[in-house]
């Protein structure tokens, strides 16, 4: 079975056109459709409600308000049966027929398989944040990929369940994917521009996205380890710290009046600030050790025989 899953805020008008899109370029196939409404305002939920009862492969969910894209596929992917989970954004501009490049893709044994929006139709604005996010990601993580954001994704099953997202964490599913251990790549897809309704982005996005990218460097590469972090940082600032003090120190013992630089005051800003930050890793790294138990982390294997 594949399980397709279209979060939805405020898309009325391209719903019943995507929904007969999905089913004619999926039509031989054992599928299910899940719609998750996100507290759309408009008439989104009426019309999927009128689609579901027409056809017993449509499912529908609704939050009571907005919640965000994250959730959406959380819930998404929870109630999910099918083997294969596609996921797509709701606004037409990923074409459903391209979902078969998807799966030619991964029959070569790929767990996750993400659309490449090649020749995006989208603002310079959103096209260039992409890039900078993108850049970012191949510099830190390693991860060639040139469009973490795509809405159109292929995931195996298993792949799909241990996500959980929030915030706005879905910006790097294949982020968090490939930290797993799996494997990712992409596939370029056509994009088109929007048809109907506005984009929900908006450039003030970009200062969350910033903060979001500082969150998944920190929980991907130093969530088990803290004082791998606050430690090098609290050890950087202490020794320029201690560096400007020593300088000081030579300069009193050679006559010079050292009390009313301001340098000084710097310098036992920078020791004091090292000494807490160092602390704080510290502190951060017993308490993981100490609520640390068996059970508190799901080890994900690669093979099993029971």
């Amino acid at each position: 079975m594949i399980s397709v899953i279209i979060p939805v805020f405020n898309e009325e008008e391209s719903l019943s056109e995507l929904y007969k899109e999905i089913k004619a370029a999926l039509k031989k196939e054992n599928l299910e459709i899940i719609f998750i409404d996100d507290g759309s305002l408009d008439k989104s939920l009426e019309i999927l409600k009128k689609i579901a009862s027409k056809d017993k492969d449509v499912k529908v969910f609704s939050f009571r308000k907005n919640l965000g894209k994250a959730e959406a596929l959380t819930l998404g992917f929870q109630k999910a049966k099918g083997e294969y989970i596609v996921t797509l954004d709701a606004d037409l501009q990923d074409r459903p027929s391209e979902i078969k490049k998807l799966f030619e893709k991964e029959k070569n044994g790929w767990d996750l398989v993400s659309g490449w929006r090649k020749n995006r139709k989208d603002s310079l604005t959103k096209v260039l944040s992409s890039k900078l996010f993108n850049s970012l990601a191949t510099f830190f993580w390693g991860l060639k990929i040139n469009d973490l954001n795509s809405g159109l994704k292929l995931y195996r099953r298993d792949v799909a369940k241990t996500l959980n997202l929030y915030g706005g964490m879905h910006r790097f599913i294949p982020l968090l994917v490939y930290q797993q251990g799996f494997r990712v790549t992409e596939v370029a897809v056509v994009h088109d521009k929007r048809k109907f309704g506005k984009s929900k982005y908006r450039f003030t996005k970009i200062f969350t996205e910033i903060p979001d990218m500082f969150t998944m460097l920190f929980l991907s590469k130093y969530s088990l380890r803290p004082l791998h972090l606050f430690g090098w940082l609290g050890f950087i600032l202490l020794s320029i710290g201690l560096v400007i003090l020593i300088y000081l120190t030579i300069l009193h013992f050679q006559g010079f009046t050292i009390g009313d630089r301001p340098l000084l005051l710097f310098g036992f800003l920078l020791v004091l600030s090292g000494f807490q930050i160092f602390l704080t890793g510290f502190l951060a790294d017993l308490f993981l050790h100490f609520s640390k138990n068996d059970n508190g982390k799901e080890i994900i294997l690669k093979y099993q025989k029971e």
